[in-house]
């Protein structure tokens, strides 16, 4: 049984921080890139943070750049997202998901997603 299972999110202040966990079973990382989305109500799917295999590249989007790091650990066959310096905008349900390379950041070049784990930022 192949999946992904993101785990870590809560309820925190803003300027707090969290790191959230995606632990996959199976060979579902090997060779796969690892992709961070959230969404929140009523809007889109949204990129968040990805990193590459081999290289462990990263790429980061623009409003979580200089907050977040992205990290894997092949031991474990996990990734990691450490969120620092949370802002109320950053409230939203975070999702993990695999593709074949860390430099797309659309949803449906994404295969294996989890389920999401939700986060929210007080105000």
């Amino acid at each position: 049984q192949v999946n992904l299972v993101e785990s870590g999110g809560g309820l925190v202040q803003a300027g707090g921080s969290l790191r959230l966990s995606c632990a996959a079973s199976g060979r579902t990382f090997e060779r796969r890139a690892i992709g961070w989305f959230r969404q929140a109500p009523g809007k889109e799917r949204e990129f968040v943070a990805s990193i590459a295999h081999a290289s462990q590249n990263t790429k980061y989007g623009a409003s979580v750049k200089g907050r977040f790091t992205i990290s894997r650990d092949t031991a474990t066959n996990t990734g990691y997202l450490q969120m620092n310096n949370l802002k109320p905008e950053d409230t939203a349900v975070y999702y993990c998901a695999t593709a074949g390379a860390y430099t797309f950041t659309t949803p449906a070049a994404y295969g294996v997603w989890g389920q999401g784990t939700q986060v929210i930022v007080s105000s």
